[in-house]
């Protein structure tokens, strides 16, 4: 007899989940790491690329993260290599990367895949997640989501939006003045 977890996919499973903080990922050093740590945190999530065109938003990742270092703000990056083999690398290789070439001190996890078949349940989440902006696929690299301290999608933006622009700190900040 199929247990009753075995009759459920992963995207049921995603579709039950209420927040993010539901969900165990893998870091870049391939610990798990269980989101509900970030209860009460703003979290801007954003898969990333070492070889894209958006790929120096790392920079202003790192500027942004700098900025709100005092504040409950945490940037969460997820490589993926879903569009064009733009992140080919193994975890070493994009952690010794976003080192190196840009001093990313925020957490950075396991490469993952954001669309597709065999997309993560976590972006199965953040994709399918009511906001007011939209949902649906991931289009292209560097796209956020500013989760709220409830782990819920907030807002989210396409790959064009700077990470350290007035849209994506209005949205944060709104959020840390509800939390007040």
């Amino acid at each position: 007899m199929l247990s009753l977890f075995a009759l459920f996919t992963t995207q049921t499973l995603t579709a039950l989940a209420d927040s993010v903080h539901e969900f165990t990922v893998e870091d870049i050093t391939g610990e798990d790491v269980d989101l509900s740590q970030y209860k009460g945190k703003v979290l801007l999530i954003v898969n990333t690329a070492s070889k894209c065109g958006f790929t120096r938003q790392y920079a202003d990742l790192v500027k942004l993260s700098e900025a709100y270092a005092d504040k409950d703000v945490v940037i969460l990056g997820f490589p993926a290599n879903n569009f064009k083999n733009q992140e080919p690398g193994s975890n070493e290789e994009i952690a010794a990367f976003c080192s190196s070439k840009y001093g990313v001190a925020f957490p950075m996890f396991s490469k993952v895949s954001v669309k597709g078949e065999d997309q993560h349940e976590l972006f199965a989440y953040l994709t399918t997640a009511e906001n007011p902006d939209f949902k649906g696929n991931i289009r292209w690299n560097f796209e956020k989501f500013v989760v709220g301290p409830d782990g819920k999608v907030a807002r989210r933006f396409r790959s064009m939006t700077n990470p350290n622009g007035g849209k994506v700190r209005d949205a944060i900040d709104a959020l840390l003045v509800e939390k007040e």
